[in-house]
């Protein structure tokens, strides 16, 4: 009795450690099937885990401007498609093609290879583009 006594004190921090494992989210607050495209301007740009997150300001069609916020990959894999901590910084001027927030909230997701700079230069580059396959 007291053996099982001990391995379930001693087993309790595991179980209860592997429960943030799980409790990451999934993307599934984002509408996949219906992307836009958005013009706006970078308030922040936060890569930090376990998202990067990109805090922008759009114009409305009555030219209001409203912020929203923008949730990507993880650093370690924007970092594998080119993206840097530095590749975005406040005041840039982008176009981006994200997936909403279902819930019709200012906001969405986005990936780093749909994001360009007003003037139409990609964010990062093409794969191939620079000699790296």
């Amino acid at each position: 009795m007291k053996s099982q006594l001990a391995a379930l004190l001693l087993s309790g921090p595991f179980i209860a450690a592997g429960g943030v494992t799980f409790a990451h989210h999934s993307f599934a607050m984002f509408d996949t099937a219906h992307p836009i495209q958005i013009s706006a301007t970078v308030k922040e740009f936060k890569f930090i885990i376990p998202h990067v997150m990109l805090i922008v300001e759009v114009k409305g069609r009555n030219g209001v401007a409203k912020k929203w916020i923008l949730e990507g990959r993880a650093p370690g894999l924007l970092v594998r498609d080119g993206m840097t901590s530095q590749s975005l910084q406040p005041g840039d001027e982008i176009t981006a093609t994200i997936n909403p927030l279902r819930s019709g909230g200012q906001g969405g997701s986005f990936a780093a290879m749909q994001i360009k700079f007003k003037d139409g230069r990609p964010v990062v580059a093409p794969k191939g583009s620079l000699g790296n396959n």
